[in-house]
């Protein structure tokens, strides 16, 4: 990871980091660990949003863990806040898992879901971007025919990233907009297809059978497609996260999630408790609104930056 990414997640992390450090603090300067000071820990760990099954795993290492003592017989701060990076590393490694490097068919369809506000249409719109610079091209599908805002926003957005945006009338068939948008990429040999989906409708339930009727539609051009069923997930919300994968996840099967909105969030520890409840991949994460703040999601530099590693 680029030295200049690392200083941005880092800075986008830091309130997240200071709650982490919360933890860190009940023991520097401690010459033993007892009870009372675990139970400090896991109370600041499941203040910082990394859940109470984390907070308990982190408390245990912690515990287990044989520090060594300064000249003072005391603790030092790095050596628990690396005991912590590592704990934290541990349970996001397997989770890792680059977006980009899925891409198997041509056209390959990715699926963007996500609530209203999480980020989608701008995620999309740096996605694309991101395959433009591997000279791929790409089609965009305003599927959130519900909110004119959106679809405008999208065309913007693919002005600015050289996409073509494939639209329809308003608060019309969702699933046909992504189809006509797939027949497109077939019939010019468009590399990739990214389906910005809708986030409200009358009900969870409208949203779900939407998305799963768009998913169905899709697959008729191929049976593999989409290829990719990606949730964008708002890292201001903290733990409402975990009930909003959920539901996506149940409806339409996801492969992987996206993160965004970290800068200057202090939930960012929700992405710990994702990745240790649920066996799903976490591709990328976003820490502003530039073309270049959603990057590609590495356990080890997030982990160094949530514990205020350098």
């Amino acid at each position: 990871m680029a030295l200049n990414w690392f200083k941005k997640l880092k800075t986008g992390l830091s309130k997240s980091a200071s709650k982490v450090e919360g933890a860190i603090a009940s023991i520097t300067g401690k010459k033993t660990i007892d009870q009372e000071t675990l139970y400090d820990i896991e109370d600041q760990l499941i203040l910082a949003d990394l859940g109470v099954e984390v907070a308990g795993r982190i408390a245990k290492k912690i515990k287990d863990q044989k520090f060594e003592l300064n000249k003072n017989k005391e603790i030092e701060k790095t050596q628990i806040a690396k005991t912590l990076a590592e704990e934290i590393e541990q349970i996001l490694m397997p989770r890792e898992q680059n977006l980009y490097e899925k891409v198997k068919s041509k056209p390959h369809v990715l699926l963007l879901a996500g609530v209203n506000g999480s980020g989608k249409t701008t995620t999309a719109a740096k996605i694309a971007e991101k395959f433009r610079l591997e000279q791929k091209s790409v089609v965009l599908a305003a599927s959130d025919t519900f909110r004119a805002a959106a679809v405008e926003q999208l065309k913007t957005w693919g002005k600015r990233v050289g996409a073509q945006v494939v639209s329809g009338e308003e608060g019309g068939d969702s699933a046909a907009v992504a189809f006509r948008a797939f027949e497109l990429a077939k019939k010019e040999d468009i590399d990739i297809v990214i389906i910005d989906t809708a986030g409200r409708l009358q009900n969870k339930k409208d949203l779900m059978e939407e998305l799963t009727k768009t998913c169905r539609v899709v697959s008729k051009l191929d049976h593999d497609a989409p290829h990719q069923k990606v949730v964008v997930l708002d890292g201001t919300v903290g733990q409402n996260a975990h009930s909003q994968l959920k539901s996506f996840d149940e409806s339409i099967g996801l492969t992987g999630m996206i993160i965004t909105k970290l800068d200057g969030s202090a939930k960012g520890g929700v992405v710990v408790s994702l990745a240790e409840k649920f066996e799903i991949p976490i591709h990328a994460v976003g820490v502003g609104e530039g073309l270049d703040d959603l990057q590609i999601f590495e356990a080890s530099s997030f982990s160094k930056a949530l514990a205020g590693l350098d």
